[in-house]
């Protein structure tokens, strides 16, 4: 935009002073040309009053020559007498033939004329009378060098003008067209920003007038979305009320039923209904002011220390492993390294909660089991969970979503599947050991990419268990 309007700017002044300045450089030359005529016609008459008299007797030649002499000069016009009997006293402009020229016979009919010859230049005839020998000429011949002087320094001058107005006309449309992209800019930034889900972005009216009123409409436009937005969560609570309610009745109606296997059966599809509702309503209520981060490490440190005690109930060992370093002082005592994902806490801590409550219900009492947060060469973050019970009935492939194995519905995989997934990571599971046959354990690697720290990260509040399927 800046660039065409640049382009735009100098082609018009061009076209303006082309026109202007062509009609005003001829109009120079014109005037330059009258001016020296009238400079040539006044000396023509000058030399011709002083000279009447002279040439009324015949003794005095030596006179008009001497007068003749003194208007002559280096860079003056050429000016001569020619007598009336031909004879010619000053510098001859006829060549070798006769001085005596039609132009000259006209004027010694007592008529002062201007004659433009076919060799260029210009002459200024004015008649003598009372000249003894009859009527003398004056004759006063301009160089097209002399009728012209002074034209070329006139068309520089206008030249340089013309220069400087293009160059003024571009410097204007150059701060004109500054000011339009900067603010055009401006506001695509901050129509970016709230593309982005930063809700509080707002654009600064500037610029010319459609600009201000596009700027308003948009300021308008992000209010409207954050109240929208707003009722929303606002919505998305009352919904959690009202549906907590009626599952809890199901589950306490599960509870009073005299077979066993249907009370699990029933208690396992609430408890996955459960699941299913808070998880549509904690991503319908979550804030989208900011992209969503959490510490990786933190939140497998502390969700793992909420399920040691149930872990040491069922004789269980768990061993956690993230990232940390040592400090430089005798102790040596490790300190925690965060490693920051796109990640809300919550997200991550229900993921967590899915694959340890998966361990703990699914592997018998005993078996022990680990997890393990690192760095990858390739700058991600990894999250494994690994145990050593029996491992997946297909080594290959997870259980699917909604597919009963074990008692188990695949609910709590498919959510850790979709945390990874949506933060742009990758979700794997396999034996603990590939080189061991079936039966070896499993083992479940959520990967996630990593984000850049935060000068004050944010905590990992601790929440209570998400339910396990």
């Amino acid at each position: 935009m800046r660039r065409s309007l640049l382009l735009l700017t100098a082609a018009t002044t061009a076209l303006v002073l082309t026109a202007l300045l062509v009609p005003l450089t001829l109009l120079t030359r014109s005037h330059a040309a009258d001016r020296a005529t009238a400079e040539a016609t006044a000396r023509a008459q000058w030399v011709a009053h002083a000279l009447g008299p002279v040439l009324a007797t015949t003794d005095e030649r030596e006179t008009a020559e001497q007068t003749v002499e003194s208007v002559n000069g280096e860079g003056l016009p050429s000016t001569s007498l020619i007598l009336g009997d031909g004879r010619v006293i000053g510098p001859r402009t006829t060549g070798h033939g006769s001085a005596v020229t039609d132009p000259v016979r006209l004027a010694r009919t007592g008529r002062a004329f201007t004659y433009e010859p076919g060799s260029g230049g210009r002459l200024v005839l004015v008649p003598v009378q009372g000249a003894k020998d009859g009527t003398a000429v004056v004759q006063v011949t301009l160089s097209e060098r002399q009728l012209y002087a002074g034209t070329l320094a006139s068309w520089l001058v206008l030249a340089g003008i013309g220069v400087g107005l293009v160059l003024l006309g571009l410097l204007l449309a150059d701060r004109l067209g500054a000011r339009l992209v900067g603010a055009t800019r401006r506001l695509a930034r901050t129509a970016d920003r709230l593309a982005a889900g930063d809700l509080t972005a707002r654009a600064e009216p500037e610029g010319p007038p459609e600009l201000r009123l596009i700027a308003g409409e948009l300021n308008r436009l992000a209010a409207r979305i954050d109240e929208l937005l707003t009722a929303e969560r606002e919505n998305a609570a009352d919904l959690a009320h009202r549906l907590r309610t009626p599952v809890a009745a199901l589950r306490l109606d599960a509870e009073t039923l005299r077979d066993p296997d249907e009370a699990h059966r029933i208690a396992a599809d609430v408890s996955a209904l459960e699941r299913s509702v808070d998880d549509v309503i904690r991503k319908a209520r979550r804030p989208l002011r900011e992209a969503p981060r959490a510490d990786l490490a933190a939140v497998a440190r502390e969700r793992t220390a909420f399920w040691a005690p149930l872990a040491e109930d069922q004789n269980r060992t768990v061993h956690t492993d993230t990232p940390g370093s040592e400090a430089p002082d005798p102790v040596r005592v490790p300190v925690p390294v965060p490693v920051p994902v796109p990640v809300p806490a919550d997200e991550l801590a229900a993921a967590l909660d899915a694959l340890i409550g998966n361990v703990l219900d699914h592997t018998p009492h005993g078996t022990d089991f680990s997890l393990t947060v690192r760095r990858t060469p390739d700058g991600r973050a990894e999250l494994t969970v690994a145990d050593e019970g029996p491992g997946f009935p297909d080594p290959g492939a997870a259980p699917d979503r909604g597919t009963s194995g074990a008692g188990s519905t695949g609910l709590g995989l498919d959510i850790a599947r979709r945390t990874a997934e949506e933060a742009g990571g990758t979700f794997t599971t396999g034996p603990t050991d590939p080189d061991s046959p079936s039966g070896s354990g499993a083992r479940v690697t959520l990967a996630f990419p990593l984000t850049p720290p935060r000068a004050h990260p944010e905590g990992t509040p601790s929440g209570p268990p998400a339910p396990t399927c």
